[in-house]
């Protein structure tokens, strides 16, 4: 029996293993070792897109409407398809300008404008508290039904739970710990959270995975197939409207506007530009993102028409709501562990959304909302503060709260007047209001904040009055003659059926009044008024964000004091951060910060970047703007600096095109003749190391046979001794031609590589022990450091296993005489695994050093002041390392030792990629 107490286990249990996953993702990241650095991982988080919506709703969706769930789904898709040079190009702008949302990308593009990010800011969060609300409904509604098995009940009828015992409460509450937990750790707003990205990806498996099980078992397991299916589907009376497109209830307006509609929100909505934009690692992720997002999307939806079809045919006059059918049909079967993992499915859903959204969320309350009202508030000391960073966490700490509560309170009054769908639309027509601000803002320069502040509010104050109110009307907040008659019973003004426009159904009626005044506003608006020189300035650097990113200290004269900005800055991200971060910039430029009296426009430009990702663009420009002198940029000016700055894009773009015939003519040569001349050295200094380290032991054998010959009158044991030197050099030159034999074959590529998962603490163990005798006789003492765990290898165990033992050898025979010191060390760098090899020998001459890495290619070790070896064990080692993707190389100082060191890349990274030393 599915008991309430077995219910809550699971249930938390699950919100238990999301605590884990984003404490070992933050973990991971702190070592150096992000999982999310991965271009499957970010197309995943992209899929917190679909919601408790996409889990129930395009089901019930499905059920009334038939291919009408589609076009939530066809929008991403040919967005990522067709429009991908739109977030790339967002993404572009954002890293450069340390955006940290949506409201602070368009406050940024109309010269920093604190009015407009607010109100951008109020438009989501009045716009998306009704889509929190559905995740909340939804979690509640599942978990009662849930509690109800075997019987199956609507939603209708199980009747409101009082505020404490509603499961949607708690879920609220649980979630807020864990956004507080690990969404606001840092200020930072652009610092990426992993552990966070990492949990929204193990959901996004989850749901898929329970969505299809559920599916998959209606299809095969209810009924026999998609033919059987679809045939007695075919028999229900609604079958004709579910399978034509153009039907009562979808006709292609319908169809067209949804599919906009949704293309604008995979990008708007403010939890997607989170993980699409603000969490993105590498813009470079997006080129698998355009092929794999689509393909998750297929994946989740193949099964939502025949789930629907099975739920209609099975529940036929039982009346039991649509939107339940992934629930339902299972409990309706007996399959107790199938319906437990569809309401677990549906919960990963709903929980995925919430925790992005109302990060999002928080970050514009307080970018954009509360610190520009404090900045701006004469009579509040509170800005006054020395140190900032615990204020702005608590109000993004306290914004969480209130958001996920807004939302709570909205599906109490709201009930189960609207269907899941509905809600959903509402949110997504709301952020569809940016799209004129944000598409416009990027591709057109003469896009104005006046235009964009007319346009948003006009499209705003339209969306509500079509679509949230009618809402509210719905759930008996509004008289239902609002709708019939219209305010005060004029009817042109019926929200509907606005102006007399009938035959939309709601959404293309909302849309289409809504963007036809914002878009109208906005460009006629925008060719009508004067803009800043801000303005101008910023309508330069996005649109052409990939021809001239990150010029923004062009706009900016006057003079500030270095004190004063490093003054500010650690008053955001604390003393010791700020100069950190001051002193690294400075020493990018070649200056000593300390030194610095006076900052130029280059720094004032840095600090005030460093200060958007904490606190907004908006609100950096205040903040910058309190410290220092600026000497107003006109108009004329601006525009000088960006025709000056065209001018030479132009002519260097001109100069490279008149070039690369002349480049692509010589370069074949150059490259021809390069190869040449090292073919041809390479093969003389060659032959001559192989020939000098042969004549050296076939002389010695040669000299001590003679000895024997000469001497038939020496005594056993001289002859014993003798004899072993000849063997010892008989295995010398035995190595020589092996090392040869094998340096031949890595070179041709005929060698024969065996890799694998390879363990370096076992390798280097192994490698001690078997030189440990070697280390006794020359009185030398080996110090080994390792962790108690590393990471695997992609590598071949028995080459690299030569490598560690030339250099240990290496280092045996040049430490220091009598007092000789060898430590070996393996530690995480990076993506790679990383072996240093120190001896206190006589060390390398500098002049020599880089001599060492021509030699590694030429088959000799290259140094003059140590004794040399048989020559080619580091060439060997060299190719070894270079082919498994790393790099070996030697770091050394006369008289103070060296330092051989090798990287390995860590198993999963694309082999033959070299990895830096750092």
């Amino acid at each position: 029996m599915l008991e309430t107490p077995v219910i809550l286990v699971v249930s938390f249990a699950y919100l238990g293993l999301l605590f884990a996953i984003a404490y070992w993702g933050d973990k991971r990241a702190a070592a150096g070792r992000s999982i999310i650095a991965r271009p499957s991982i970010y197309a995943l988080s992209l899929a917190v897109y679909a919601t408790s919506w996409t889990f129930y709703g395009s089901v019930g969706r499905a059920a009334s409407t038939g291919v009408g769930f589609l076009p939530i789904y066809l929008g991403p898709t040919l967005m990522f398809a067709l429009g991908w040079v739109v977030l790339r190009k967002i993404i572009r702008i954002s890293k450069e300008n340390r955006i940290t949302s949506i409201a602070d990308f368009v406050a940024s593009r109309y010269g920093k404008s604190t009015l407009l990010g607010g109100l951008v800011a109020v438009i989501a969060v009045v716009g998306i508290v009704p889509y929190i609300s559905l995740q909340l409904k939804v979690i509640s509604n599942t978990f009662s039904i849930l509690r109800e098995y075997p019987e199956i009940v609507s939603p209708s009828e199980l009747g409101s739970p009082s505020l404490f015992a509603d499961t949607g409460l708690y879920v609220a509450l649980v979630l807020a710990a864990f956004t507080i937990a690990f969404g606001t750790r840092k200020l930072d707003a652009t610092e990426r959270h992993e552990g966070m990205v990492a949990a929204i990806a193990f959901e996004s498996v989850v749901k898929l995975v329970a969505f299809v099980c559920v599916g998959l078992f209606v299809t095969f397991g209810v009924f026999g197939g998609f033919g059987d299916l679809f045939g007695r589907a075919a028999a229900l009376p609604q079958a004709d409207e579910l399978f034509t497109l153009g039907g009562p209830d979808t006709g292609y307006v319908d169809f067209v506007w949804l599919t906009v509609l949704s293309m604008l929100a995979v990008v708007l909505l403010p939890r997607q530009f989170q993980v699409a934009v603000v969490e993105n690692v590498d813009e470079r992720h997006v080129s698998k993102a355009i092929w794999l997002f689509p393909l998750y999307l297929l994946a989740i939806n193949v099964f939502v028409l025949p789930i629907a079809l099975g739920g209609l045919v099975s529940f036929q006059g039982a009346g039991v709501d649509a939107d339940t059918f992934v629930l339902a049909l299972p409990m309706a079967e007996g399959q107790q562990g199938l319906a437990l993992f569809a309401y677990l499915g549906g919960l990963s859903a709903a929980t995925g959304m919430l925790i992005v959204e109302t990060i999002a969320l928080s970050t514009m309350v307080s970018n954009n909302l509360v610190m520009p009202a404090l900045l701006r508030a004469k009579a509040s000391r509170v800005t006054e503060r020395r140190d900032l960073r615990r204020l702005i966490l608590g109000i993004r700490r306290a914004a969480i709260v209130v958001v996920l509560l807004l939302g709570f309170a909205y599906f109490r009054a709201a009930g189960e007047a609207l269907a899941l769908v509905s809600i959903g639309l509402v949110s997504f027509a709301a952020v569809a209001q940016f799209a004129p601000a944000v598409l416009g803002g990027i591709f057109w320069k003469g896009g104005s904040k006046s235009g964009a502040l007319v346009g948003l509010s006009a499209g705003f104050l339209l969306w509500a009055y079509t679509m949230l109110l009618p809402s509210f009307a719905r759930s008996g907040w509004l008289p239902e003659s609002f709708l019939e008659d219209g305010p005060l019973s004029v009817e042109a003004l019926r929200p509907e059926q606005l102006f007399g426009l009938a035959g939309l159904d709601g959404v293309s009626h909302a849309m289409f009044w809504s963007m036809l005044v914002n878009v109208g506003c906005y460009v006629g608006v925008s060719l009508f008024s004067s803009r800043s020189a801000a303005e101008h300035g910023q309508a330069a650097l996005f649109v052409d964000a990939f021809r001239q990113p990150g010029e923004g200290s062009r706009f900016w004269r006057g003079t500030a004091a270095v004190a004063d900005l490093e003054l500010l800055l650690a008053r955001f991200l604390g003393p010791r951060r700020a100069s950190e971060a001051l002193a690294q910039f400075a020493r990018g430029r070649g200056l000593v910060w300390s030194e610095a009296a006076e900052a130029d426009a280059e720094v004032v430009h840095h600090v005030e970047r460093l200060l958007a990702g904490s606190i907004g663009s908006a609100s950096a420009r205040v903040m910058v703007a309190s410290v220092v002198q600026e000497e107003p940029l006109g108009i004329e000016e601006v525009m000088d600096i960006l025709d000056e700055t065209s001018e030479v894009i132009a002519y260097s773009r001109e100069l490279e095109r008149k070039s690369q015939d002349l480049e692509a003519a010589t370069a074949e040569l150059r490259a021809a003749n390069r190869r040449l001349k090292e073919l041809d050295r390479l093969k003389d200094d060659f032959v001559s190391t192989v020939t000098h380290e042969l004549r050296t032991p076939l002389t010695s054998m040669r000299a001590f046979s003679e000895i024997l010959l000469d001497n038939p009158e020496l005594e056993t044991s001289e002859r014993e001794r003798f004899l072993r030197i000849v063997i010892e050099e008989i295995e010398r030159l035995t190595r020589l031609i092996n090392q040869v034999l094998d340096l031949s074959k890595i070179e041709s590529g005929r060698a024969d590589w065996q890799i694998a998962e390879v363990d370096l603490r076992e390798v280097i163990e192994d490698c001690v022990a078997a030189t440990a005798q070697l280390f006794a006789d020359c009185e030398a003492e080996l110090d080994v450091w390792l962790p108690e765990t590393a990471p695997p290898v992609a590598a071949d165990r028995d080459r690299v296993k030569q490598v560690m033992l030339n250099l240990l050898s290496n280092a045996a025979k040049f430490c220091a005489t009598g007092r000789g010191r060898v430590a070996v060390e393996l530690r995480v760098d990076g993506g790679a695994l990383r072996v240093d090899v120190r001896d206190n020998g006589p060390g390398i001459r500098p002049q020599d050093q880089q001599a060492i890495f021509e030699k590694f290619r030429q088959g000799g070790d290259g140094l003059t002041e140590r004794p040399q070896g048989t020559g080619l064990g580091l060439p060997i080692s060299h190719q070894i390392v270079t082919h498994l993707g790393g790099e070996l190389w030697v770091e050394s100082a006369p008289g103070s030792g060296a330092t051989f060191s090798f990287t390995l890349p860590l198993a999963g990274s694309p082999v033959g990629t070299a990895v830096g030393k750092g």
